[in-house]
């Protein structure tokens, strides 16, 4: 489906340079903003999250993992 939207021309020049660098179309800018959005609205950006880090072997304990980021003893 297509549509119409009005959108300042800073934001045009925005996101036709953000396009040009990642090699895509204005258009899948527009649709993965609206992707990106409609997941963080709808609490899917949570879900979706939860667990990224489930089984990386590089980590191991997670406290231990966080104490060691921030230099304290463990």
């Amino acid at each position: 489906m297509r549509f119409l939207a009005d959108i300042p021309d800073d934001d045009i020049q925005w996101l036709d340079a953000l396009a040009a660098g990642q090699g895509v179309s204005r258009a899948e800018l527009v649709r993965r903003a609206v992707t990106a959005y409609r997941a963080d609205v709808s609490g899917d950006a949570i879900d979706n999250a939860f667990g990224v880090w489930k089984g990386r072997a590089d980590i191991g304990d997670g406290l231990k993992y966080q104490r060691r980021l921030r230099g304290k003893r463990e």
